[in-house]
């Protein structure tokens, strides 16, 4: 996807024209969250088939394989579909890969809650229509609707409490938000956690097809991407802050990550978003 932020209104009757066609296990390239007011979605997710009836939220992290098919039910469907590049919200994304990583799929309330976060998915594709639209404006829209939702998500959302992994995971995530700033290897956080190296890097792999290592220089870098749009601190000062002391090695993997040298990528965003 090339664009930053994308929104879109999927109907009861794009849902029956897709009802005969075929639809294949993919990746994107992208973050995508759906809200459903009204209709089903048939999502096959972390290895799981489920069957989510709206009002719902489900949230598929960029590269995690799925398959989703929205239905009709009672004769209606109505999602909002939004896709957007982590950077774009990179001040939270990874918050949401905490919230979402053992569940991508969760009901919500359907009162006056979830009439909020359809009357702001309205209000931000509103703003895509308009000739030049405001990128800040809608950013600022889809804070408060995570916020909401994070708000409204129920307390007790964890799978099976026998998923040692997924538990594993979510301490993982708490340490390394403690932590991501500091310059330390992965044995530190497998200390953390009683367990060895090469265990750490299997829970990583089995919630979210990475390595530790690969989640930590993710966090890192989302910062990164934060204070290179959101602060005056020089590229050397964003590399150190979050833990690299070299600021040709943090340039290096930047732009190994993102395809942007750290200056390349706060001028092209700042344009983007200002």
């Amino acid at each position: 996807m090339d664009q930053l932020f994308k929104i879109f209104r999927y109907t009861t009757e794009d849902a029956k024209a897709l009802e005969n066609k075929q639809v294949e296990t993919h990746v994107h390239d992208f973050e995508e969250l759906i809200i459903g007011a009204k209709g089903k979605i048939s999502h096959f997710i972390d290895f799981e088939d489920e069957t989510v009836y709206a009002p719902f939220v489900s949230f598929v992290t960029k590269g995690k394989p799925h398959l989703l098919r929205p239905e009709a039910h009672h004769g209606e469907c109505d999602l909002w579909v939004i896709r957007f590049r982590s950077e774009f919200m990179s001040e939270v994304i990874f918050k949401m890969y905490g919230y979402f990583h053992n569940r991508a799929n969760v009901t919500l309330p359907g009162d006056q809650c979830f009439d909020r976060l359809m009357v702001l998915c309205q209000m931000m594709y509103d703003e895509t229509q308009r000739p030049n639209p405001g990128l800040i404006v809608i950013k600022q829209l889809f804070m408060t609707l995570l916020t909401i939702i994070n708000h409204e998500r129920p307390t007790n959302i964890k799978s099976d409490s026998a998923n040692s992994a997924s538990e594993t995971y979510t301490h993982f995530l708490h340490i390394l938000e403690d932590n991501f700033r500091r310059n330390v290897k992965i044995s530190f956080y497998a200390e953390k956690l009683f367990m060895s190296e090469r265990n750490l890097n299997i829970v990583c792999q089995e919630v979210m097809q990475q390595s530790a290592g690969e989640i930590i220089e993710t966090r890192k870098l989302n910062e990164a991407k934060n204070l290179l749009v959101n602060s005056n601190k020089t590229i050397a000062e964003i590399g150190f802050e979050i833990g690299y002391n070299e600021k040709a090695y943090f340039s290096k993997v930047f732009k190994r990550k993102t395809g942007y040298t750290p200056t390349v990528f706060r001028k092209e965003m700042k344009q983007l978003i200002s």
